[in-house]
């Protein structure tokens, strides 16, 4: 019985992870659940699964998920906050942590599971991103497992399996395009959130969503292939696979190249970070490639999405870069979903912010926190900038 605690219980990783966890009961118990303010939610998932702990948001949340709860109901300690994610994380029963919170806020509590010698299922690219030397250092010094969940890292973790990393030539690595793909620079400009949002083959959140559809994710990605991997970044190249059936794929020195397909499921990479080594009967629908027909492949538009590029410049560039360029988006894309930015602000704002940083090593948690928070700043000074010129502009 392998016991889990889940970071982002409430999002869409978090929700498939528990959909795994209740089709295995024998294999998996879930001991530590933690959620942002969706606590309706949580008190379901907490009378489902029974766990000993629960974190949540801040103190408004705590009272709304107590007052949610009945009599009947099991009453687990519940904690808030960054201390709270961190007990969560460091929960003495637990076994492995799904590390799932959505953007840079899911690096601390990863890094305090790693710490606490937990086996970590990653979903939170972020944690790489913005702090790959300081994560990875401490992963080996813990000999603790860094499982991807990501079904493009969980594709490439499995193709790379029983052959020499010394063979290893290049990563291509699929993104299925998002909404937009095929548009020009200038049809973007006029592209509105729920266009956005809507995914052609993947139902994952907002956040994530809109950096599909803006190719940020996939730009994300690649860093967090370059650590999880140890593989240059000028090895790792991005292929547009609409169909979403070609997770990723390795090619070998001989010319070899080894792919894992699969329907777009994500209970299937998150099986396997879990199960790992083994494998296990997923209910997820089978894949029929003669009903599929054909696989197609496409490169990337710079011009159309230069969110990519930014991020290949970023992952160039090292240091405390990258952790701007995420705090950057994170903050871009919420102004897009607000309203309060368009679509193509979205580059617009992360290279203008990029192009002012005086790079550092990123050789410290401080220091990596230091550039989140000085990128945020000025981010937003870009939005309130941003807006202030619409509305003088509509004067």
């Amino acid at each position: 019985m392998k016991r889990l605690s889940i970071l982002g219980s409430t999002g869409s990783i978090g929700v498939s992870t528990l959909e795994v966890v209740r089709q295995f009961p024998d294999r998996f118990q879930v001991v530590g659940l933690a959620a942002g303010r969706n606590v309706r939610l949580l008190a379901d998932q907490i009378r489902s699964f029974r766990p000993r702990c629960a974190a949540v948001l801040d103190e408004k949340a705590v009272e709304n998920l107590e007052n949610l709860l009945g009599p009947d109901d099991p009453r687990p300690e519940i904690v808030w906050g960054e201390e709270g994610y961190r007990r969560v994380a460091t929960l003495e029963s637990a076994r492995m942590v799904v590390s799932a919170i959505v953007g840079a806020a899911g690096l601390l509590p990863t890094l305090a599971a790693i710490e606490a010698g937990k086996d970590v299922a990653l979903a939170n690219k972020e944690t790489l991103v913005i702090a790959g030397q300081v994560v990875m250092e401490r992963v080996e010094r813990r000999g603790v497992h860094l499982l991807p969940v990501d079904s493009e890292h969980s594709a490439i973790f499995q193709a790379l399996q029983g052959n020499s990393r010394k063979a290893l030539k290049r990563i291509l690595l699929t993104a299925s395009g998002g909404p937009f793909f095929g548009s020009t620079a200038q049809r973007l400009e006029s592209v509105t959130p729920e266009a956005a949002l809507r995914h052609p083959n993947w139902a994952m959140g907002p956040k994530i969503t809109i950096d599909s559809a803006t190719l940020m994710n996939k730009g994300l990605e690649v860093i967090e292939a370059h650590w999880l991997f140890q593989v240059p970044v000028e090895a790792i190249h991005v292929h547009i696979h609409p169909e979403s059936i070609v997770h990723s794929m390795v090619e070998y020195v001989d010319g070899s190249v080894i792919a894992q397909l699969g329907v777009p499921d994500m209970k299937i990479p998150i099986a396997y970070a879990l199960s790992y080594p083994d494998r296990l009967p997923v209910s997820a629908p089978a894949l029929d490639l003669f009903d599929l027909g054909t696989l197609t492949f496409h490169r990337p538009d710079p011009e159309a999405f230069p969110c990519l590029r930014l991020a290949y410049e970023a992952a160039g560039t090292g240091g405390t870069l990258p952790a701007v360029l995420n705090a950057a988006n994170e903050v871009a894309v919420q102004a897009f979903l607000e309203g309060a930015l368009g679509f193509m602000d979205i580059p617009r704002l992360i290279e203008e912010v990029m192009g002012i940083h005086q790079v550092e090593p990123a050789d410290s948690v401080e220091r990596i926190l230091s550039a989140d928070g000085w990128a945020r700043e000025k981010a937003r000074e870009f939005v309130v900038g941003r807006a202030c010129n619409r509305r003088a502009q509509a004067l």
